[in-house]
């Protein structure tokens, strides 16, 4: 609007001509649910139900401690004679499943950092239960809720989901998850597998039988776009947090067995013991489920190639092999489920190549649109991008100058992350497309009843999950 100059004289005005740009949000901020040993910034349980920012382990440890001790760990010492003389001297740790402690948090957020997590939130939404104590969904849910209120976490976990007693329990907290994905739209959950009573950290499991429970009981049908699966556990390099005075320590000599008392008695009185039964209970696999190192590998793909690119065909740190193997005709109905299209990534073990997730869906594997995980997350970074962008536009004129506005703000942003290989094209016309005007996407009414509409089109880069190899025999020409 010209200005109203009543004294003669020499005036700058500066003229807009470039339109504000489009800031990249966060891709990779996961918020992990569940049980901490204490939840105090200052005063006692202060944290409780109060999403926290946190950078590392070290700051996780100082708000919410470690890991719950474990306290049904018994050693035994093997050994056998021959002529008199100690022939060998074997030192042998166990921890039943059952007898383990359900809470894992501390163990989730160390795989998380080590696989090149970053920033994240802690909800904690209780402290310990006793081992034994069985964990409650409706607390977890009210961490649920909690997070809820947070702008910033992309995507939701649950690192102890599957020690709930009741797949049923698990499928209400999934699925409510699910639904805050859908009505919020900014966010991921990435899930484990609760197969019912069938374990997934032991080698004798039937994991196809496990996979039909969670598709049957474990996980409804609805919003399954913004959700993936994976499977199966892993056994990790974690070393186990124990308590000393209740692991039990059992001496065998050819056969006849005698009680040491515990371990932290060997101390004194035999050394020698001592430091070779803490080593055999560090060579003991802490097996979890694999959800928080999935988290990590988010992130740290996204730092490294984009948001776009899918996290598979990538390995896992701090991993010994997964709980179970499988072929490929085992993991066939694992990625493609004819009748709900349920698909559950596979985590499996390649020679010379280490662990590698080997599986790239979503939930809703037989969906063209939403199938892979890298095209449901390009979206919603897009979708987020766009939306806190556009934010400065409220109130301002519903008119041409507008329009033109945000149609140039949207249109550099994808013209730079196509540039970055998000999008497919050989030119930016063939990538997207952004309209925004009366007669296109508004009518007079909209106008009238303040709607801007702009609508994005976008041609999103999507993997390579099968590569097919022809190959035939060529006649000789010379």
């Amino acid at each position: 609007m010209a200005q109203p100059y009543k004294t003669p004289g020499v005036y700058i005005e500066e003229i807009p001509k470039f339109p504000p740009s489009i800031a990249p949000v966060e891709t990779a901020i996961p918020a992990f649910i569940g049980y901490t040993q204490k939840a105090q910034r200052q005063d006692p349980d202060d944290l409780l139900l109060k999403p926290l920012r946190i950078a590392s382990l070290i700051e996780y440890e100082q708000y919410f401690g470690a890991a719950q001790p474990e306290s049904k760990i018994t050693i035994s010492i093997d050994e056998t004679t021959a002529n008199g003389a100690t022939k060998s001297l074997a030192f042998k740790a166990t921890l039943a499943e059952a007898d383990r402690s359900k809470h894992i948090m501390y163990y989730a957020l160390q795989m998380f950092f080590a696989n090149g997590g970053g920033p994240c939130y802690i909800v904690s939404v209780g402290t310990f239960k006793t081992l034994g104590g069985a964990l409650v969904q409706s607390e977890l849910k009210a961490g649920l809720d909690a997070i809820e209120k947070v702008d910033e976490p992309t995507l939701i976990l649950f690192p102890e989901a599957q020690n709930l007693a009741l797949i049923s329990d698990f499928a209400t907290l999934q699925n409510l998850a699910l639904a805050q994905c859908q009505k919020l739209k900014d966010r991921f959950v990435i899930m484990d597998v609760h197969g019912d009573d069938l374990s997934l950290s032991s080698a004798d499991t039937n994991l196809t039988e496990a996979i039909k429970n969670f598709r049957d009981t474990g996980v409804g049908n609805d919003n399954l776009k913004y959700g993936a699966a994976y499977a199966p556990n892993l056994e990790t390099v974690l070393d186990f947090t124990f308590d000393e005075s209740t692991t039990k320590v059992t001496y065998v000599k050819d056969g006849t067995s005698s009680d040491l008392g515990n371990l932290k008695g060997l101390v004194a009185s035999n050394s020698f013991f001592y430091e070779n039964a803490k080593s055999a209970i560090i060579d003991m696999p802490c097996t979890l489920p694999p959800s928080a190192a999935m988290a990590g590998i988010y992130a740290a793909v996204d730092n490294d190639r984009g948001v776009w690119k899918a996290p598979a065909n990538v390995g896992i740190i701090g991993v010994i092999r997964p709980a179970i193997e499988f072929s490929n005709t085992e993991q066939d109905g694992m990625n493609v489920d004819e009748t709900a299209g349920k698909s559950v990534n596979a985590i499996r073990p390649f020679i010379g190549k280490g662990t590698l997730v080997w599986g790239a869906r979503t939930l809703a594997g037989n969906d063209n649109e939403w199938r892979y995980i890298n095209v449901r997350r390009l979206f919603i970074f897009v979708e987020e991008s766009a939306k806190k962008a556009t934010e400065r536009f409220m109130f301002e004129p519903n008119d041409a100058n507008t329009w033109v506005r945000v149609q140039g703000m949207c249109e550099n942003f994808l013209t730079v992350i196509w540039r970055q290989g998000a999008l497919q094209g050989v030119k930016p016309e063939h990538a997207f497309y952004v309209s925004v005007g009366l007669g296109k996407t508004m009518t007079a009414l909209d106008i009238l009843e303040g709607r801007m509409i702009v609508e994005i089109g976008m041609a999103a880069v999507r993997p390579a999950e099968f590569i097919v190899l022809r190959f035939s025999h060529k006649m000789a020409e010379s």
